[in-house]
């Protein structure tokens, strides 16, 4: 059993790692949890002791086999219900990242499991991202960067790196969300602004700012 405070500091660092794959630094720590660095300092000594990361002062954090599993699990328990809270309570994709934060501490593993089945073993979250199996094991999509795409390239709406509610009530606006069909059909390169085709009709001009956070299937 981990603290709600423990939970988020083992799921912040897994995420600054780039999926547990790099070194954090106490700073990134403290600005993305909004607390000083001493408070993480402190905090990461607690995580160490009970193997949970591997500590070194003044060179950074990694989270340990243990605590990459935890990692995991708290991720699989907050995409399941954003999940549930989209396909059976009728939330919007924007509505639910929140009410998922505080749902994510609940620590029953049999809960989790049921509500993993109740929903037909889901893989992807409401957002595009992968929900981590009870083992752990994430399906991955061939993805890219609408960005990241030349002039003539396609695909569908697949998933988005930013969730924040602002962002994603500005693709409902624009009429872009998962599923939707997308085709380059120009680039500006004074701002390195799309102009696209949503859906085979309707044309749109996105900014560099929303195109670099959503993908598109490879």
């Amino acid at each position: 059993m981990h603290s709600f405070a423990e939970e988020n500091y083992i799921k912040t660092i897994y995420k600054l790692s780039a999926n547990g794959n790099q070194e954090v630094n106490t700073n990134a720590i403290a600005e993305a949890l909004d607390t000083k660095a001493a408070s993480v300092t402190d905090m990461l000594r607690k995580l160490s002791s009970k193997n949970i990361v591997n500590y070194i002062k003044y060179k950074g954090v990694t989270l340990t086999e243990q605590g990459e599993r935890v990692a995991l699990q708290i991720i699989r328990k907050h995409r399941l219900w954003e999940t549930f809270l989209v396909a059976k309570l009728k939330f919007n994709w924007d509505e639910v990242h929140e009410v998922a934060e505080e749902l994510e501490h609940i620590s029953s593993t049999l809960l989790t499991n049921r509500l993993d089945e109740f929903l037909g073993y889901p893989t992807f979250d409401p957002h595009g991202d992968p929900i981590p199996t009870e083992n752990g094991d994430m399906k991955l999509k061939k993805q890219q960067l609408l960005g990241e795409m030349n002039i003539g390239d396609e695909g569908k709406v697949v998933g988005v790196s930013d969730s924040q509610p602002l962002f994603l009530q500005y693709l409902d606006k624009l009429g872009i969300g998962l599923g939707s069909h997308i085709r380059v059909s120009d680039k500006i390169l004074y701002d390195n602004s799309l102009e696209i085709e949503l859906d085979g009709q309707k044309l749109l001009l996105i900014s560099s700012e929303v195109s670099k956070n959503v993908y598109l299937s490879a």
